[in-house]
């Protein structure tokens, strides 16, 4: 019999099971991942930000994890000696009609305790040499790491404590009993006095597995990446944001600088045809069905339909992709990029038509399920370890 079973080898999952057993040294935890290798989806397609939370609202999870979440992470890489730099990022407003928008986040950064510097043109072009704009944010606190390899320290310590990760273990059923819950995979089940559900673009199904009854629902979103060619690398220094549009969903083109040199330019947003499918032609009837069904996913699209039809342009036309990538740096031309990496996010939509904002987790019986954990939750896992660390701790009898 388990004290923990985590479903999730992603970086939520291993950061929960992390917390869980720096917190209580003796329990017998268990990490099952569907997969050949942790950190395979959301965590292995992430785009490398470390973000510091000047987005989120002043007060939300989201903004408080992620100024706790990243000290944490970075104090973890250099425990592990795992590589990251503290580079910043500029927000770049290229349009009058940007410029009260990008005051306004300057004082919603401010309010979240930021570290921010206004910037003219002038210093603009000492910053990022090759970015337009008429005025821009300096977010010193924004940095760039691996978060395959955090996933992988985390990997290693929690096997290190005795804990166990079972690679290649889909959940194919949950059944409840009285001291907790058995898990069943293809050739082996495991009994666990709780479970936590860290299953990402699954995690709506698994909750449902285990008889809870979630008022949401995962919408998977693509979002596709062109990388520039290494020759041209040098227009961008670090992380070039847009003033993101309050009206819309999704953050918009954006240039982030890898931590291995790479410079990818993106993601756009549009809706996946599967939950783990990563190019275009990726298609699971059963799972398209699933998300077209949904009534709020129509209500969502409705308040949002110039938006989506952008998006899908510049999904299918590579030459709509670049126009948005010259807003902020004019010298990129379309033989400058290549079509790169592309990730699918895990986007909890409420009944009611609503994208879910923050971190949402539930409890039902024997389990504790986190329905949603949108960016910043790379950066923000080991503060989101602790916190559903101590949800399932504070009334488990056995602990």
């Amino acid at each position: 019999m388990l004290d923990y079973l985590i479903v999730g080898g992603g970086i939520v999952g291993l950061s929960t099971a992390y917390a869980l057993g720096t917190s209580n040294p003796h329990a017998r935890i268990a990490v099952l991942e569907k997969e050949k290798t942790v950190a395979y989806h959301q965590t292995g397609h992430n785009s490398g930000v470390i973000h510091s939370g000047i987005y989120y609202r002043p007060g939300s999870l989201k903004a408080r994890f992620a100024r706790e979440g990243g000290a944490k992470l970075r104090a973890f890489c250099d425990a592990r000696d795992i590589p990251y730099e503290n580079c910043g990022k500029v927000i770049v407003a290229v349009a009058p009609e940007e410029l009260p928008l990008l005051d306004g986040l300057y004082r919603r950064g401010l309010e979240n305790r930021l570290d921010l510097a206004w910037l003219n043109p002038e210093q603009l072009h000492e910053i990022e040499p090759h970015a337009r704009g008429l005025k821009a944010i300096h977010v010193k606190s924004t940095g760039i790491v691996d978060y395959k390899q955090v996933a992988n320290g985390l990997a290693d310590i929690i096997s290190q404590r005795g804990g166990e990760i079972h690679l290649n273990h889909e959940v194919l059923g949950i059944h409840e009993n009285k001291d907790g819950v058995t898990v069943e995979c293809a050739r082996d089940s495991f009994s666990s006095r709780f479970l936590v559900n860290c299953a990402g673009l699954y995690c709506d199904r698994l909750a449902i597995k285990e008889g809870a009854r979630p008022e949401m629902r995962i919408v998977p979103f693509r979002g596709e990446y062109y990388e520039l060619k290494p020759e041209k690398r040098y227009l961008v220094k670090n992380l070039i944001y847009p003033v993101p549009n309050p009206k819309f969903p999704f953050l918009g083109v954006h240039f982030t600088r890898m931590i291995d040199g790479r410079v990818l330019a993106g993601p756009n947003a549009v809706l996946g045809f599967r939950r783990e499918g990563y190019r275009k032609r990726d298609f699971k009837l059963g799972e398209f069905l699933n998300a077209v069904s949904y009534p709020a996913l129509w209500k969502i699209a409705a308040k949002n339909m110039s938006y989506g039809i952008g998006e899908m342009a510049r999904s299918f036309s590579k030459k709509r992709f670049v126009a948005g990538m010259k807003l902020m740096i004019p010298q990129i031309g379309e033989e400058d990029v290549f079509r790169a990496q592309a990730g699918v996010r895990a986007q909890a939509l409420t009944r009611d038509g609503v994208l879910a904002d923050d971190f949402m987790m539930i409890r039902h019986r024997h389990a504790l399920h986190v329905l949603n954990a949108p960016s910043p939750a790379a950066t923000a896992s080991l503060s989101i370890g602790e916190a559903i660390c101590r949800k399932v701790t504070e009334s488990a009898q056995f602990v």
